[in-house]
């Protein structure tokens, strides 16, 4: 006689045993939903407001003290839109540095390399970049650059700064031939011709060499 052999496991109808793989199905369904929705809403807080236009121009000023002027020039091969500063009386070296516009400080540090010059060794062998360095987020996808600072800068990354605060001192660090600020300002990833209180600089281009004086209106309330 033949007698049935059993493993001692209940019988379960087919229908039952694939009640698992439906449910491994529908737990891959849901994983693959909520990595969709994450990555939609990514692109959502990341690559949306890179599309936005951006903001009015803010009131920007001279990067230095209010009341004194300052020769703004360019020459052939700085690049477009460059503008370098230098004081039009008075020592170069140490100048306060200040803020075009209220912002946060997004970099504050080492461009390239520092080089050796100072004011004790105003010859020294140059650096690479700019320096010692400040760049500041003013909202509304406008940014400014500070380059070529004398020492480290006086802000840290994620500071508020106010118009007109102090942010580092006239220096030559980095590839700089002589004690100067290169500044710069930018529109989303471009540089764009700088304006000081509200009137354009006229540097929009390094073909020729230009140069232009300004008076800074950079002034704390009640001294303009």
């Amino acid at each position: 006689m033949l007698w049935t052999v059993t493993t001692g496991q209940p019988t379960t109808p087919r229908s039952h045993r694939r009640a698992p793989r439906r449910i491994r199905r529908a737990v891959l369904i849901g994983v693959v939903a909520a990595v969709l929705a994450a990555v939609v809403y990514v692109a959502a807080v990341v690559v949306v407001p890179l599309l936005r236009p951006a903001g009015p121009r803010p009131l920007f000023q001279l990067p230095v003290a209010c009341g004194e002027t300052w020769q703004l020039g360019t020459y052939p091969g700085h690049d477009d839109y460059d503008v370098d500063l230098f004081p039009t009386e008075g020592e170069a070296w140490g100048r306060p540095v200040l803020a075009s516009y209220a912002g946060t400080v997004t970099v504050a540090g080492i461009n390239g390399s520092l080089g050796g010059r100072t004011p004790e060794n105003p010859n020294g062998p140059r650096g690479r970049g700019g320096g010692y360095w400040v760049k500041i987020d003013h909202g509304g996808k406008w940014e400014t650059q500070y380059l070529h600072l004398l020492e480290p800068p006086l802000v840290r990354v994620g500071q508020r700064v106010a118009q007109g605060e102090q942010i580092g001192r006239l220096g030559s660090t980095g590839n700089s031939g002589a004690p100067h600020l290169h500044y710069e300002q930018r529109r989303g990833w471009e540089k764009v011709e700088s304006y000081f209180d509200g009137v354009p600089s006229g540097i929009t281009h390094d073909d020729t060499e230009y140069t232009v004086r300004r008076t800074s209106n950079n002034c704390a309330s009640g001294q303009r």
